[in-house]
Parts: structure tokens; sequence; C-alpha cells
């Protein structure tokens, strides 16, 4: 989605949108929880989002960017209560199954953002205001010539990191080799951050696996996990 305030950003994709209609329950789930869990990016008013009225509470905010169908987001918000989760993804039936989780886990500690995380970086996200920043199995866009469009890029690194607060951590994963690689050249060659391994994490116990995770597994691609620290600036 083109972006008029920000045209200078385009050389960071941060996703391409994609299609498919809502499930009857999906549909429902917007209906009932959007109003109380969601808002649209392009219609956020200027300026930084106010997480502690929006959650009702203070608490550390962590941004997941790129949510999927929520599989592992809803695990992993309701396995952190102490936590203001916030998800942003652009895929429309993808939020809709996220609440449908959530409303099964009686999440209170989750909301959503739908849209574009440059422009909510860029725009509504205060810096050095994160206490973590997780992007899980981005688009790997594993041909060569669409190498360009993956997130992660050393512009879109630089803004995630000046968003975390001094100690957050960003945690990035895929089951891409290329990509890891690329991961691992790019988060390391930005001075706002530093490996907390001397390459790869170990894999943490607690990150779900995903049915996309298992069938990386069974054709045979390894999945690697990278966690940066964000150093004072």
């Amino acid at each position: 989605m083109e972006s008029e305030q920000q045209p200078r950003l385009r050389s960071v994709v941060s996703y391409v949108q994609r299609g498919g209609r809502m499930t009857v329950g999906q549909q429902r789930a917007w209906e009932q929880h959007w109003p109380e869990l969601g808002r649209e990016v392009a219609q956020l008013p200027e300026g930084p989002i106010d997480f502690a009225a929006w959650f009702g509470r203070s608490a550390p905010v962590l941004l997941e960017i790129g949510s999927g169908m929520g599989e592992t987001t809803a695990q992993l918000a309701a396995a952190e209560p102490e936590v203001n989760y916030v998800a942003v993804e652009v895929y429309e039936a993808g939020l809709g199954q996220l609440m449908l989780r959530a409303e099964k886990l009686a999440l209170e500690n989750l909301r959503l953002l739908h849209g574009d995380a440059v422009v909510l970086l860029t725009e509504h996200i205060a810096p050095e205001s994160l206490s973590g920043v997780r992007i899980f199995f981005p688009d790997p866009w594993p041909k060569k010539r669409h190498h360009k469009r993956r997130l992660v890029q050393p512009k879109f690194i630089h803004l995630v990191a000046s968003r975390l607060a001094p100690g957050g951590m960003l945690h990035l994963a895929t089951d891409w080799a290329h990509y890891a690689d690329q991961m691992l050249e790019v988060c390391s060659g930005e001075p706002l951050l530093r490996n907390r391994f001397p390459d790869w994490a170990p894999r943490p116990s607690w990150r779900p696996v995903t049915k996309f995770e298992q069938r990386a597994n069974e054709e045979g691609r390894i999945s690697r996990d990278l966690i940066f620290e964000r150093l004072p600036a």
C-alpha cells in the first residue's frame, strides 16, 4: 500500500496484499471483536499510539510483525499475560482467525493492527518504546530476482531498532537458509543492535511449532532463530 506520507520508504517492502475471503467464523469474530481489539493503521490519528490507554494498563509493549493466521501469536500472548502484545498483519482473514483464537483463550492482553508495518513504525510507534519485536517466518521470496522484496533489509531493521527500548529484543526466525544468512548479515550490520549469540540462537522451547514450520522440517529445511538486543543509543 503506497503511503503519500512515506514515499521514501518504498525501497522497504513490508508486505504484499493477499486476497481471500473470510470464513463465517472469522467474519463473526471481526464484527464482534474488532471494535475493541483492532485498529486500521491507515486510520490512526497522527502521532504515537497510546498503548497504555488502549490496553487499559501500563505494561511492556511487544510487537509481532506478520502474525499470519495467529497460530503462534495467540499462544505467545497467552503465555505472557504481563505483556501488552500487539500484532500487525495485512491479511484480514488472518486477523479474523487470530480473533477467534483470542476468544477461545480469553485473551485480554492482545491488540491487532491491520496495515503496513513500515507506516506503523514510522508514524505511530515512538522511538525507544518497544520491549521487543518478533518477525517469525516472513515471506522468503525465494527467487533471486525477488530478494529485494524481502522484509528484512537494512533500512527496515534500522527503523525497527530505533523503536526498541535499550535492552529490547528483536527476534527473527526463518526456515529458508539464504534468508537466514541475509537476516544475520543485515542485523549484524545495524549499529544499534548486538547479537545475543555468536550467530544463530538456540531454538526457544517456548516458540510454538506451526504447521508451516512442521512442513519445512518434513521438506528438510532447518529453521533458524536470531535474537538481537538493542544497545543504548
